[in-house]
Order: structure tokens, then sequence, then C-alpha cells
């Protein structure tokens, strides 16, 4: 009897300790898990700048998550340095629309000749940050495309090193050799730490594509940047990354509005189409402006604001 007893109460007692074991692994996961939750607020908490208006002028009522309101996005690229207020070398102009799963975006040229909306000038569409900062920028996009801007995510490129250190490093698709910025780029696939990275974008005179070119390259580290940063590769490395971003980003999206989008808006990312603000360089008194006809810049509204549904029948 006392033998069957003792057999008895030992898988009960391993039992226990796996039981045990597991339980420590949960609590361990659900640390790791709050850690990287609390240091993404506490990131996007630093990033947020409070708006200066409530809604665009070019929408009758606010965008609403949970309604599946198509939204817009612009992204700003700012060199800026010390005792410099920059200019942003990089507006990229994102829309999202959650019903038809797809993404609209588009690259606008730096030395583009538009109006900079607060000084009634024509004048390229970067310098509307040095003039006026963010918000300047924000409306002159506006008015260039004639659609609402709803958001904004701008970028510090002087720290663009960081963010790609911070991930260790990001791969790309080298079109062309080229050498700049003391470093050469072969053609093909090539490994990029966050130095290397910064020339790499900002090259532009070599390119037979001119800005165009380097919109590209932009863009392929922008998507190595994010492909590394959701590797488990880079998990260990989330509160680095965090702080990175923390210290180097601003938008006007909430923590809150950043989880919605999350929920909302991510099945969209798999169908994205980029477009291209077609025209042609010109002198204009001594100085070298990006030209967009009309009809191109109508047709390019035109294709945006169906997206956003502002059409009327859409």
């Amino acid at each position: 009897m006392t033998k069957q007893r003792n057999k008895t109460k030992k898988p009960k007692k391993w039992l226990w300790i796996t039981s045990s074991i597991l339980g420590v692994i949960i609590l361990a996961i659900a640390a790791y898990v709050y850690s990287i939750y609390h240091s993404v607020q506490t990131a996007a908490d630093k990033m947020y700048e409070a708006p200066t208006r409530e809604v665009s002028k070019k929408r009758e009522e606010k965008v609403e998550f949970v309604k599946k309101d198509p939204i817009s996005i612009l992204i700003l690229g700012v060199d800026e340095r010390s005792n410099d207020k920059g200019r942003s070398d990089t507006m990229i102009v994102m829309t999202v629309n959650p019903e038809d799963k797809s993404m609209k975006m588009v690259s606008i040229p730096r030395d583009t000749r538009t109006e900079i909306v607060g000084r009634g000038t024509q004048d390229k569409i970067n310098h509307a940050y040095a003039f006026g900062g963010t918000d300047m920028s924000v409306e002159t996009v506006e008015n260039f495309l004639d659609i609402p801007i709803d958001y904004y995510v701008k970028v510090n490129m002087e720290s663009f090193k960081d963010i790609v250190d911070s991930v260790g490093g990001v791969n790309v698709n080298n079109p062309f050799a080229f050498s700049d910025g003391g470093f050469t780029f072969n053609k093909g696939e090539i490994s990029l730490n966050g130095e290397q990275a910064l020339a790499y974008s900002r090259m532009r005179k070599k390119d037979p594509r001119g800005d165009f070119g380097r919109q590209d390259r932009q863009k392929q580290i922008i998507m190595g940047v994010i492909q590394k940063g959701a590797s488990f590769s880079s998990l260990g490395k989330h509160d680095d990354i965090f702080e990175v971003l923390g210290s180097n980003v601003k938008t006007n999206l909430t923590f809150d509005q950043m989880v919605d989008i999350q929920a909302n808006y991510k099945e969209a990312r798999h169908n994205l189409e980029q477009l291209q603000v077609k025209g042609g360089g010109d002198t204009i008194n001594k100085i070298y402006y990006y030209i967009v006809p009309e009809a191109e810049r109508l047709a390019l509204s035109q294709e945006f604001k169906e997206h956003l549904e502002l059409v009327q029948g859409n």
C-alpha cells in the first residue's frame, strides 16, 4: 500500500513542477510584452506634437478610425542642423483607404515650384518648412494637391543614421555603382550602416534620374528599416530603437491613434501604388525649378481625392 501511494504522488509532483515552470515562462513573456508596450507608449508620447488645428479646412468633419475613413499622411524628411532651421528635402504624401485595402504614395520633388501658403509667393515647395515650419509645409502641400492632410510624421534626416544603426543596418539593392560622401556603393545587393545609409539616400547629382532617383533610394532605406525593425533579430534592441525614434521623430498622431490605425488600417499595407509628380526642369531668374503642368497637377489631385473618397459618387 505504501509503495502504491508513492507512485500516485510522483506524477502530481512533476505536474506541479511543470505548471510552475510554465507559470514563470508566461510571467516572463508577459513582462517582456509589457516592457515593449511601455517603451512604445513612452516613445509615442515623446514624439507627439499637439496639433494647431482640429481638422483640415479641406474636410467637412474629422476622420474617424473606427469608421475606417480614408486618411492622408505627410512624411517630412527635414535636414535640420545646429543654427539652421533646415528644409524639408523629403516630402511624401501617403493616402490609406482601409475599405479597399490600398495605399497610394507620391514623393513631391523638393524643387517643385508652387505657391507657399502664408507668404503668397511662388517658390520651391521645400522652402515652406524654412519659412513656416511644419504648419506651412502641411498647408502648402494641401494647396498643391488640393486635398486635406490629416496627419504628419516629421523625421530629422541628420538622425537617420542613428535609426539605421539602431536596427543593426539595412540591406538595399543598388541599381548602379557610385561614390559619394566618402563611400563607394557597388551595384547590386549591399549592406549599409547608418553613415553609409545617410550618404546613399542623399546622393542626387550623380543620379541620371536626379531627385526621383534619390527618392527611390530613400524609400529603399525606409523599407529596410521597417523590415529589420519587424524581424526577430531586432527584438533585443527595442529600447535603442524606441529611444532613437522618440528623440528624432515628431508627429501629431497620439499613441491611441497609432493603435487605432494598426487595428483598422494595417491590411492596406499589402497594396501600395507609387505615383509620380510629372513635370520638367526650368530656370526662372537664374534659379532651377521643377515645373508641374496644371493638367498633371489636377490629374494627380483627382486620383488622391478619389482614393480619399472626397469625390461625389464615391
